[in-house]
């Protein structure tokens, strides 16, 4: 995922979590935005990475499901290095909608976006590995919008656009493939 950095739209720049047995799991999240600006914004869930979640999706504006979760611990012992994974899909009807027709099957799916983050803190790993997908996500709508608007001349520019969008479904198929083997 570092490959993607130079397409990263949004970037977690801070980030602070409460939680507890009698406490209300809290997170405030900072946010670096496309345009520059830094927004933040507190949230509340069932745990410490939910609640991170929550506020990534209300800042960003995405509504998205989360498909599989993945930690492992790189290194060991107290200061171990965690390394998260997540897949997600956007929610059907909603702003960043994914489904389409495979254009070698002809059959409709919904596209999964994959992104991973690590950090010696599980939270900030977690969240790292989410603005990830969501990043590829967002990147990967762009992409769609600006196919669609574009207005092909000839049959050449329509079988290029479509050799392009051939190749972005393989490689989130490729990617999709790798978390669930």
């Amino acid at each position: 995922d570092q490959a993607s950095n130079q397409h990263q739209l949004w970037e977690v720049t801070g980030l602070q979590v409460t939680t507890g047995l009698t406490g209300i799991p809290t997170a405030t999240v900072k946010m670096c935005g496309p345009d520059g600006m830094e927004r933040y914004l507190a949230s509340t869930g069932t745990g410490p990475v939910d609640a991170v979640y929550k506020a990534i999706d209300q800042i960003i504006g995405v509504s998205v499901n989360l498909e599989a979760y993945h930690m492992n611990a790189v290194t060991e012992g107290i200061e171990a290095l965690a390394s998260t994974r997540v897949t997600i899909s956007p929610v059907v009807g909603g702003p960043n909608d994914s489904i389409g027709t495979d254009l070698q099957t002809g059959l409709v799916r919904e596209h999964k976006f994959t992104g991973s983050g690590s950090d010696t803190d599980i939270v900030t790993s977690s969240a790292r590995a989410y603005v990830s997908a969501l990043n590829k996500l967002l990147n990967w709508t762009l992409r769609q919008k600006k196919l669609q608007s574009s207005t092909p001349t000839d049959n050449t520019n329509n079988e290029e656009a479509a050799k392009e969008q051939e190749t972005e479904v393989t490689e989130t198929q490729s990617e999709v493939m790798q978390v669930n083997p």
